[in-house]
C-alpha cells in the first residue's frame, strides 16, 4: 500500500477521565514517531474543545511541541499521561446525520483539505465514536481519502466490542477504594444508619460493580449494590435494608444513578427536573437522595446519602497502572494502524485467554460500535439482583491493578496545562 502522506489531528470528546490524556499521550508518541521517520504523518495538530473547535479552526500544534532532539519528548508525554481531564478540552457536540446535510460536512472537508489533515484521531464514547463513523462514511464517498479512528474513553466502560474502555479501570480503582474507605468510617457507631452512595452510570452498572472489589481482596465492600441492569422495586429494597440492620446497626448501599423501575421510569425522575443533554440523555441527579428520603420515611433511622460525582472520573492521584498503560497502548496502536492503511475503525483492547490477565489492541469497524451499550451481563449480578458475584468482581479486578503516581510538588500533584 503507498504511503499517505499528510497531517494528522487528535480530539478528545465527552466526559473526562483520569486516563484519557495517557491515550491522547499515546497517540503523540505514535505520531511523533512517524513524523520523525517520515512514515506518512507530515504534522499533528490537537483540536481544542474537540469537533466543535477544529469548526471553529482552533488548533495547536502537538508535532512541534512533544518532539525533542528527532525523537517523542518523554518527560512531557508522562506528565501529561498523568494529568486527568481532556488537555486539550473537550465537547458534547454530536454531528448532524448525513442525509441532507451535504453543506455541512463539505465544510468540514473543506477544513481537513485546508490543513492538508489526512489522519484523524478520536477519543472519546458512544457518541464520539458515531463522530468517527459519520466522518468515515461521509470521507468514503465523496473521494477524499482519510484515516479516521476512533480511540475507546469512558467510565462507564459500556462500549461494545472492547473487553473495556480506558479510564475504566481507574475510575473503578477510585470506586473501590473509596467505598471500602466509607464502609469502614460508618463501622465505628452503634447507632443504626444507612449510608446510600450514588455512582456514576446511566444505562450500564460497570462503575458500580466496581464497589464490590473490595469483597473479592479480604476488604470491605458495600451491604448492597444495585446496577440499571436490573429493575428496581422500592419494597424489595426495604425488605434487602430491614433485614441486614436485624443483624448490624450500618448498612451501606451502592447504587448506579441510572437505577428504573420496572415501567423504565429513572429512580430520581420525579425531582431531577427532566432536562436533557445534546444527546436527548436525562440529567439524572438525586437517586441517591431519594433513596435516602424513602428510607428516612419508612424506617426513621439516620440516613444519608454520597454522591462520588465528578471525583471518579478526575481522581488521577489514585490510577490504576494497568488502565494508563492500556490508555497509552491503545493510542499509539491506533496511529499505526492508520499509517498501515486501517481506517473507520475503533481500536479495542481484547483480553486474551489465561489465568493470568493479559491484553492487546485490534481494529474494529466503527459503523458496528456506534450507538450501541453493553450492559453488564446478568450472570454477573445475583439472583436477588442486590448484589454482583464474586465472578464479576474478579473479571473487573485486573483492570485496577498496579499503582502509578503524578509528579508531586510541595505535597500536590503537578498536572500538565496547554497555554
Amino acid at each position: 500500500m503507498a504511503i499517505l502522506r499528510g497531517a494528522a489531528i487528535v480530539g478528545q470528546s465527552g466526559g473526562p477521565t483520569a486516563a484519557i490524556n495517557a491515550t491522547l499521550a499515546g497517540v503523540i508518541r505514535g505520531a511523533v514517531k512517524s513524523i520523525c521517520k517520515d512514515e506518512g504523518i507530515t504534522a499533528l495538530y490537537g483540536m481544542r474543545n474537540g469537533i466543535e473547535g477544529f469548526l471553529e479552526e482552533r488548533m495547536i500544534d502537538l508535532g512541534e511541541m512533544f518532539t525533542s532532539k528527532k525523537a517523542p519528548d518523554e518527560a512531557k508525554l508522562a506528565q501529561l499521561a498523568l494529568t486527568p481531564a481532556a488537555a486539550l478540552g473537550s465537547c458534547r457536540k454530536k454531528l448532524p446525520p448525513l442525509k441532507g446535510n451535504d453543506e455541512y460536512y463539505e465544510n468540514l472537508i473543506a477544513l481537513f483539505k485546508k490543513y492538508d489533515i489526512r489522519y484523524f484521531f478520536y477519543i472519546g464514547g458512544n457518541d464520539s465514536m458515531d463522530t468517527a463513523a459519520k466522518l468515515g462514511a461521509y470521507t468514503r464517498d465523496h473521494d477524499y481519502e482519510m484515516r479516521i479512528i476512533g480511540l475507546p474513553k469512558t467510565i462507564d466502560n459500556d462500549l461494545v466490542g472492547t473487553d473495556h474502555t480506558p479510564g475504566y479501570g481507574c475510575a473503578a480503582k477510585y470506586v473501590a477504594t473509596t467505598l471500602q474507605e466509607i464502609v469502614r468510617d460508618c463501622a465505628v457507631y452503634t447507632v443504626p444508619a444507612v449510608t446510600i452512595v450514588e455512582v456514576m452510570g446511566r444505562d450500564a452498572g460497570w462503575l458500580t460493580a466496581a464497589a464490590a472489589l473490595p469483597r473479592v481482596t479480604g476488604g470491605y465492600a458495600p451491604d448492597l449494590v444495585y446496577l440499571p441492569e436490573r429493575a428496581f422495586d422500592l419494597d424489595f429494597f426495604l425488605e434487602d435494608v430491614k433485614a441486614l440492620m436485624e443483624k448490624k446497626p450500618n448498612i451501606v448501599v451502592a447504587v448506579s444513578e441510572g437505577i428504573r423501575f420496572a415501567d423504565g421510569r429513572y429512580v430520581c425522575e420525579e425531582i431531577s427536573g427532566g432536562g436533557v443533554d445534546v444527546f436527548g440523555h436525562k440529567a439524572l441527579t438525586g437517586t441517591g437522595k431519594a433513596l435516602e428520603l424513602y428510607v428516612k420515611e419508612k424506617l426513621g433511622c439516620k440516613v444519608r446519602s454520597v454522591e462520588l460525582n465528578i471525583s471518579q472520573r478526575c481522581a488521577s492521584h489514585i490510577s490504576s497502572l494497568t488502565d494508563i498503560r492500556e490508555s497509552e497502548g491503545v493510542g499509539e496502536a491506533g496511529v499505526v494502524a492508520a499509517i498501515g492503511g486501517t481506517s473507520v475503525c475503533m481500536m479495542a483492547i481484547i483480553r486474551e485467554d489465561g489465568d493470568t490477565y493479559k491484553s492487546h489492541f485490534e481494529p474494529l469497524d466503527v459503523l458496528a460500535i456506534a450507538n450501541q451499550v453493553k450492559h453488564v451481563p446478568q450472570e454477573f449480578i445475583n439472583e436477588r439482583g442486590n448484589n454482583v458475584t464474586d465472578e464479576c468482581a474478579k473479571y473487573i479486578l485486573p483492570f485496577t491493578a498496579g499503582e502509578i503516581y503524578p509528579e508531586y510538588k510541595d505535597g500536590l500533584p503537578v498536572h500538565f496545562v496547554f497555554d
